[in-house]
């Protein structure tokens, strides 16, 4: 079992930056797979970033590469996402989610077994 709570969500001006937290618990979070996800009213929910649980391999979505990283911290239960240059269009709930039941790190949403509750993105113009 994974418990996953994102924080660091808010209202920002367009070109400013956030850095999201999740935090986890369980003891399988170091063997884990980590991703963030994103899901805008009326639209379906979207990968934005992965990170294998060694932390030597990510996968961005192109609409946010060399703007957002995703990072992780193993002896903290941790996984982050910096996110620079923000733009109105990056408005939306963000998700943490885990994917325990495999090595290598997933870009589908179904592949992830557990989810956080997720935190609002508001960008503004």
């Amino acid at each position: 079992q994974v418990q996953l709570v994102e924080s660091g969500g808010g209202l920002v001006q367009a070109g400013g930056s956030l850095r999201l937290s999740c935090a986890a618990s369980g003891r399988t979070f170091t063997t884990s797979n980590m991703g963030w996800f994103r899901q805008a009213p009326g639209k379906e929910r979207e990968f934005v970033a992965t990170i294998r649980w060694s932390g030597d391999i990510t996968y961005y979505a192109d609409s946010v590469k060399g703007r957002f990283t995703i990072s992780r911290d193993n002896a903290k239960n941790s996984v982050y996402l910096q996110m620079n240059g923000l733009k109105p269009e990056d408005t939306a709930v963000y998700y943490c989610a885990a994917a325990t039941w495999t090595s290598y790190p997933q870009q589908r949403a179904d592949d992830y077994n557990y989810w956080g509750q997720g935190t609002q993105v508001t960008v503004s113009s």
